[in-house]
């Protein structure tokens, strides 16, 4: 049966401090605003970012959202993770905005890098390495 999708177009996320999350989305990790919209009825904004082609990245506020339950097994979305040809600049650019990554660990079925830090809420972001070219043991 052919997939009844072609890609994913978006993910959302609702963020406790939209100020803080839009630095963090914008300056921090570089994804370029698509448009912004103040919603006065929800006194709410939404953020669209540009992620990659086709792809994008929904920043929703809401006054006094609920935290995530648990983590990280709580049912539903796990993490996010963002593709790169290389993690190490990543990691190092992340580091010297004093954001933490986990030890970079390799797939066991894939055999590619990855890692995770955290966004201001706390929410997994993965670091998944696409391009390096694995060399076998």
């Amino acid at each position: 049966m052919k997939p009844l999708f072609d890609s994913v177009h978006h993910v959302a996320l609702i963020c406790s401090d939209y100020a803080r999350s839009k630095a963090f989305y914008t300056e921090i990790l570089g994804l370029p605003i698509i448009r912004e919209v103040h919603r006065v009825e929800r006194s709410s904004f939404k953020l669209d970012l540009q992620v990659g082609p086709g792809v994008q990245l929904e920043l929703f506020s809401f006054p006094h959202p609920p935290p995530r339950p648990t983590r990280p097994e709580a049912c539903g979305l796990r993490h996010l993770a963002f593709a790169v040809a290389d993690i190490d600049p990543v990691i190092a650019h992340l580091r010297a905005h004093g954001i933490e990554t986990e030890e970079v660990r390799v797939d066991p079925h894939t055999g590619q890098r990855f890692t995770f830090f955290r966004d201001p809420d706390d929410l997994p972001l993965e670091i998944y390495e696409t391009e390096r070219e694995t060399i076998a043991a």
